[in-house]
């Protein structure tokens, strides 16, 4: 007969212990979203009157608007966090208050793991729960594994048990996160289809199961490019609620994402302000849009679109390595110059092939386009 483990019995998540919180507080290089906003959620979670699913730390109505932004009554700002479509995010917040789970889907540079980060730690408070998918990720990083030594020792034993982040997450009632879910093989997979459908995790070693306690739920993201990889079986499929993050629908939006978050990575890296480029930012974004839509900006001219996805992503990349040769090989200012060599290692991924597409949009476009020619001049050169 399988006996229920007490959900006490697991250990809690050790992101909260003393040496974990001095690294974030001290010099950590890229710290948990709940530890660099932790001055926002603690002020919408005091000003918050609405009510909340169980084991939350705020209502959904505050969660939507940590990531979205918002000025609370007292005058505090919540900086946002995700922009784009409000109604994507209700939905995301929503199916997470259910029991459903959250699947984010979306092409490379949509802010799937930088969604799911700040969902998980606006609603639980610890956003460290993670699974990190790879074509390696073992069953054990979604169930349990064992502590082999005690193992060996003692035979299979709860303090043998080594809990993975989902069981903890089970136990306590937390959000998981499993990234790139489509990138572990489909049997692995499968694995989270009696979780999310029971949500019970058996031990049948020790005869026994953890149950999920409420306030339990699972975040997974996809990147909808890897369909052939790992596709999802219908099973599956069927246990998570999905939500497509979009790209961003105009470029200004783009422009505001891209220096929104260079602000943030230059602050930590101690470089130049993002107002001095931003310049260069909208021609870096203005770039990738148009050879990822295969058409400028004016509807004028059809494009070759290069091999590579050109993400949001990839543009926060190339301007944050810019402002990185402006402020230790320059005057500090972003200029054509420190971006020209970041757009050709993103646009140019097939040699043959995109160089020849790369070249086409330099000659037809850039060249022809007033103002660019500083950018023309720069790109030809690392481009020779």
């Amino acid at each position: 007969m399988s006996v229920s483990v007490d959900p006490t019995s697991v250990e809690p998540s050790q992101h909260h212990s003393a040496h974990t919180r001095e690294a974030a507080e001290g010099e950590a290089l890229r710290p948990h979203a709940e530890d660099a906003f932790a001055a926002e959620l603690a002020a919408l979670a005091a000003q918050d009157d609405r009510p909340r699913p169980v084991r939350w730390r705020m209502s959904p109505w505050a969660v939507a608007t940590y990531l979205l932004g918002g000025t609370l009554p007292d005058g505090t700002v919540i900086t946002p966090k995700y922009v784009g479509p409000r109604r994507i995010v209700e939905v995301a917040v929503t199916t997470l208050a259910t029991d459903r789970a959250l699947l984010l889907l979306g092409v490379p540079g949509t802010a799937k793991t930088w969604v799911s980060e700040h969902l998980a730690a606006a609603v639980s408070g610890d956003s460290t729960l993670l699974v990190q998918g790879t074509a390696g990720t073992p069953e054990e990083a979604i169930r349990y594994g064992w502590n082999y030594a005690q193992l060996l020792a003692n035979g299979p034993s709860r303090d043998a048990l080594v809990p993975s982040p989902v069981m903890r997450a089970m136990a306590e009632g937390m959000t998981a996160r499993v990234e790139e879910l489509t990138r572990i093989p489909a049997d692995v997979q499968d694995s989270l289809i009696t979780i999310l459908s029971e949500k019970t995790l058996p031990i049948p070693e020790l005869g026994s199961e953890v149950q999920a306690v409420r306030g339990f739920n699972l975040i997974a993201t996809a990147n909808d490019r890897d369909r052939g990889v790992n596709d999802l079986s219908s099973a599956l499929r069927r246990r998570f609620n999905t939500v497509v993050l979009p790209l961003p629908e105009s470029a200004d939006a783009e422009v505001d994402i891209v220096s929104r978050r260079v602000d943030q990575i230059g602050r930590s890296l101690d470089l130049p302000a993002v107002p001095d480029g931003v310049d260069e930012i909208r021609r870096v974004v203005t770039v990738f849009r148009e050879l990822r839509d295969g058409i400028t900006a004016d509807g004028r001219t059809k494009l070759k679109s290069p091999s590579g996805t050109l993400s949001t992503a990839e543009a926060i990349s190339v301007v944050t390595n810019g402002l990185a040769l402006a402020a230790h090989f320059g005057d500090g200012v972003l200029r054509a110059s420190d971006v020209a060599a970041g757009i050709l290692g993103a646009v140019v991924r097939d040699p043959a092939a995109d160089r020849v597409i790369w070249q086409e949009y330099l000659e037809a476009v850039v060249r022809e386009r007033d103002g660019w020619k500083d950018f023309y001049r720069a790109c030809r050169e690392v481009s020779a």
